[in-house]
């Protein structure tokens, strides 16, 4: 049985706003203050082996920050370098931590499995979202409403897990 949350504030293990703004509305009707400091997802390429991984943020970074678009255009010619079999699969993983000062703590994991379509399409969200394309679905992440990819997304996957765990 997992521990009950009973607090008002919340530090997300991320500096990224899109990610950020996502975990603010989700937790919006719990009247949770979140509060960002570490990546806490990333994407899994099947015919990548795997990667970006742990390593997606990385595959982005420049000297002027990072460029999700050159790091998804680094992805689509590493799959046509490898001639990797279409459709191409890949998902999101989440991994969200609830961590107790006492040293406790409760791990909840969330994926959202799709396919990568090129070109990119769309304009919302951040980081792969203009090129994933969640099972089930016509349109990108990118392509959809900040709610319609909120109830659908790894983050909302291990979002549901730790509400259900620690906040029902």
């Amino acid at each position: 049985m997992t521990r009950r949350f009973d607090g008002d504030k919340i530090l997300v293990a991320t500096h990224n706003a899109g990610k950020l703004e996502e975990m603010e509305q989700l937790f919006a009707p719990y009247n949770v203050t979140i509060v960002g400091a570490a990546d806490d997802s990333g994407i899994q390429v099947d015919g990548l082996d795997g990667a970006p991984g742990v390593y997606t943020a990385d595959w982005a970074e420049t000297p002027n920050g990072r460029d999700f678009i050159m790091a998804m255009t680094r992805t689509h010619d590493a799959l046509i370098a490898r001639d990797a079999p279409q459709p191409w699969t890949a998902r999101f993983c989440s991994t969200l931590v609830l961590a107790w000062p006492d040293g406790h703590d409760e791990v909840f994991e969330g994926t959202a499995e799709g396919t990568l379509v090129w070109p990119m399409r769309g304009k919302q969200g951040h980081g792969y979202d203009p090129m994933f394309q969640p099972i089930g679905h016509d349109r990108t992440f990118a392509e959809m409403t900040f709610d319609e990819k909120n109830a659908i997304s790894h983050r909302a996957d291990s979002f549901k897990k730790l509400i259900a765990g620690s906040f029902g």
